[in-house]
């Protein structure tokens, strides 16, 4: 015998080893079909977003200059003094300039008045990209003609054609053409205020730019080839700093235009984190299942000679090519899938992408295949190791026990792979660490639970329950069970998917704009006192509400903690950030909190004396920035006039609710005699009050300035429509793969029922009984696993919402109502449809068919 096996093994070589791994896999390829849809779902949403990612990325670096018109820019708040010369006439002086402000606009034609922003051009700008007017020409000519480019859906609000004229100030100048493009201007800005483009010499004029006015003043630099703008950014910006100047490189508006989506990107890595886990979980619950079924052909094998490490070798070639094959899959199908993002968000992408094949999300997408496959297989393929060839024949009922040694390695790598593909996708070690953290502890609560269910049941067993209740619970720990696996399977998929609907309602919270009826959509700036009661009154005249009139007072800081700005800026080791010290500050004052602000520490000071130092309210992100706390003095320079305040509290405000919020609040009795002007709110129905209001309040009062903001709201729901819509893409096509997964965790459970409804049904069980017994025993499983999953994602939410997304969680119900019964009824579906043809044929046609 011993001479037979030794040929048999000399015989039997690799190819031999392929040749059984072909013939198993064919006759077991439903079982496997599940395992190769956990595998292909998984690495689709990897490679997808993945590949999204990275060609967005290439396309807003490749188009910063574009974006920007200029390799780099050198802009002030105010006029270029003589360091800041110096530092221009050092670069070879600016290729092109730019004096832009807001300001009300004048079209005789009909009369009608906007907000827009005027930006004065003098040089060859853009020298990258295009200025994009209808008719074309009108780009080349313009500066010739002495004529304005006029935004293109402001022409088109106001009836204006080209040779009409536009009032700006005191200059009136014929439009050009419609302005379809240009440098610099974002779709949401140019809501509020649309550009107007004018030649650089208009600009004086205007009578506009005068001593107060908000102006800003912009250098454009074309770049000699070669230059380095990360060192040039290192070496000029801290000089221009000091000056109240900044240098803007495209590289920095590359950076700038990237993180505009950070929390969506977030979002979408969290999206194919969780998918790529459901994936490896539906392995590995697919496969455990399915080597316990083959564990009686290794025992056949190894009776006919072949070497533990042949069957061992069999079955991981077998899973090797199908993970190859669902990796080559996946990736062709997240490669196709990336081409529906540019169609979904189209214009509100910072960039136009152009999708091209992303070489490192190809070859990570293969690799995964294999990688992961593998990986998630190891353990339970071990224990082929460790059958002996008496199981053939039933005389041993158990194979040796496993050595712990090598699935503690397993174990390790499995980890590693984990927290290498994190830390891929997410580029940051603490966040690594900290999701492989926290799957260790939640597969170890999920175990926990399941052997404390089956520990509980088995110590309180209700001996008084009927014959079909008390067969549902034995088969929960009767020998060769499968309740800790569908347990984890049930609990990490509905734990994944929760968390992923948890985060995915936080978001779509975070951006979802409330429609309030007290809400604003029309802001009225620079109203100065004395006119107060007549633009309230014009206002109410229209059969409109005040809804706020807000004071504003504009102060500069001198001093902080002692120190005035020019020390703190002569200051090497200073970390207070740079726009505190040259930042003019439109402060206000008020006896009470408002909606949009949560006092994080200190106390709140309602109202002050003049003479005393002043307890003020700032922000969280002035008092970071500041290096302020509470008990510190800050000095402010009121218009001349320098008013000692101390840090009485902080406070955390929501920057992204559509309303005026302030960096400082004073409380009342202090600023109430300081020079200051009034901003008005109100809320108009529909385009033709808002036009009627605009045009009666202008000619009034002509230094008013006019925000219009249901432009700019109409603008960003469809952004985050849009967006909406992919998050929720994004998250049900993950909800779909912790489906697949526990499709196939439970469907490859069927066959381990087998025998024992086959035994059931011999000893005289109806079908009827049996029926009930393994709906019982589903619905168990599946109420405690996706319960405890649920709850456990209560946790997981909170903390990406602290840590990661920085965003407030308020938990919904749906998970509890929808998730919850949906997981029940979709195990007990899948379940009961795979035994209902072991219920109904005889049991000797269930037994021969499962032999063969």
């Amino acid at each position: 015998m011993v001479k037979t096996d030794s040929n048999f093994r000399s015989k039997a070589g690799f190819g031999w080893i392929l040749k059984m791994a072909w013939r198993d896999g064919k006759a077991s390829g439903k079982k496997l079909s599940l395992f190769m849809a956990s595998i292909i779902l998984g690495i689709a949403a990897v490679v997808s977003i993945q590949s999204f990612g990275d060609n967005l990325k290439k396309n807003i670096s490749l188009q910063s200059k574009s974006l920007m018109g200029a390799d780099f820019i050198i802009d002030s708040d105010q006029p270029a003094n003589e360091e800041v010369e110096t530092i221009i006439d050092s670069l070879g002086g600016p290729n092109g300039q730019e004096i832009n402000f807001a300001s009300m606009a004048a079209f005789t034609k009909n009369d009608a008045t906007k907000l827009v922003q005027v930006r004065g051009i003098k040089g060859g700008f853009p020298f990258y990209g295009n200025l994009e007017t209808d008719p074309p020409a009108a780009a080349g000519l313009y500066q010739k003609l002495g004529a304005a480019l006029v935004d293109a859906t402001l022409m088109l609000q106001m009836g204006i054609q080209p040779g009409d004229s536009i009032k700006i100030g005191n200059s009136t100048l014929p439009v050009a053409g419609a302005l379809k493009s240009v440098p610099g201007s974002t779709a949401i800005f140019s809501s509020v205020a649309p550009p107007v483009l004018i030649p650089y010499r208009f600009i004086e004029e205007t009578g506009l730019v005068q001593t107060g006015s908000r102006i800003d003043y912009k250098y454009y630099f074309v770049a000699p080839a070669g230059m380095d703008m990360e060192k040039l950014d290192q070496n000029l910006d801290p000089r221009l700093d000091k000056e109240d100047a900044d240098l803007d490189t495209h590289l920095s508006t590359s950076r700038r235009m990237g993180r505009r989506y950070e929390n969506f990107g977030k979002f979408l890595n969290l999206v194919a984190f969780i998918a790529l886990l459901l994936g490896c979980v539906g392995i590995a619950s697919a496969i455990h299942i399915y080597i316990k079924e083959k564990l009686r052909a290794v025992a056949v094998l190894k009776c006919l000679g072949a070497s533990k490490k042949q069957t061992f070798l069999i079955y991981l070639v077998q899973i090797a090519v199908i993970g190859f094959l669902g990796g080559i899959l996946g990736t062709a199908g997240g490669l196709l899938l990336q081409q529906v993002f540019p169609l979904l968000l189209g214009e509100y992408l910072p960039v136009d992408v152009q999708i091209s094949l992303a070489p490192r999300a190809i070859a990570m997408g293969l690799l995964l295949g294999i990688s992961m496959s593998v990986l998630f297989a190891l353990y339970p393929l071990m224990s082929t190791l460790y059958v002996s060839p008496l199981q053939a024949l039933r005389v041993q009922a158990k194979s040796r026990s496993q050595s712990t040694k090598p699935g503690i390695l397993v174990l390790a790598g499995i980890f590693l792979f984990i927290l290498l593909f994190s830390y891929w996708i997410l580029r940051d070690w603490k966040y690594s660490f900290s999701f492989v953290a926290g799957i260790i502890i939640t597969f170890s609560i999920l175990a926990g639970v399941a052997h404390l269910f089956m520990r509980g049941i088995k110590k309180f067993f209700p001996s008084s329950w009927g014959f079909v209740a008390r067969q549902s619970l034995l088969n929960l720990f009767r020998p060769q069970n499968q309740t800790l696996i569908l347990f984890l399977a049930i609990g990490v998929g509905t734990f994944l998917i929760s968390t992923l609907y948890f985060t995915k309602d936080m978001l779509l919270a975070q951006a979802s704009i409330e429609e309030q009826s007290n809400s604003p959509n029309m802001i009225l700036l620079d109203v100065q006192s004395p006119q107060q009661e007549e633009v309230s009154k014009t206002i109410r005249n229209k059969n409109l509400k005040v809804l706020e009139n807000i004071p504003i007072v504009t102060m500069n800081v001198h001093s902080i903690k002692g120190k005035t700005v020019d020390e703190i800026r002569e200051d090497t080791t200073s970390h207070v950030n740079g726009w505190i010290l040259h930042h003019e500050f439109r402060t206000t004052y008020r006896d009470s909190l408002i909606d949009s602000e949560i006092l994080q520490t200190g106390a709140w000071t309602p109202t002050a004396g003049a003479g005393d130092t002043v307890p003020i309210s700032v922000s969280n992100n002035f008092a970071e920035d500041a290096k302020v706390s509470v008990g510190d003095e800050v000095t402010f320079n009121v218009q001349g006039v320098l008013l000692n305040t101390t840090v009485g509290s902080i406070r955390m405000v929501d920057w992204s609710r559509m309303q005026l919020n302030f960096s400082v609040v004073f409380p009342t009795g202090v600023l109430e005699d300081a020079p200051q002007f009034r901003v008005f709110t109100t809320k108009v129905p529909d385009e033709g009050s808002s036009a009627a209001l605009q045009k009666d309040l202008v000619r009034k009062f002509p230094n008013i300035s006019i925000i219009d903001l249901r432009q700019v709201l109409t603008v960003i729901e469809s952004i985050l429509g849009k967006i909406s819509w992919l998050i929720n893409f994004m998250a049900f096509f993950s909800i779909f793969t912790g489906v697949i997964v526990l499709l196939g965790a439970v469907r490859t459970s069927k066959y381990q029922r087998i025998k024992e409804s086959v035994l059931l049904r011999t000893l005289g069980a109806r079908s009827k009984q049996i029926f009930k017994i393994l709906a019982l025993e589903y619905f168990y499983l599946g109420l405690i696993g996706a319960l405890s999953g649920i709850l456990l994602s209560l946790l997981s939410s909170q903390i990406l919402a602290w840590q990661v997304f920085e965003s407030s969680f308020v938990p919904s119900a749906a998970p509890f109502f929808l998730l919850l019964p949906g997981i029940i009824i979709l195990v007990l579906v899948i379940g009961l449809s795979n035994s209902i043809s072991v219920i109904k044929s005889p049991p000797l046609v269930i037994l021969r068919k499962e032999v063969r």
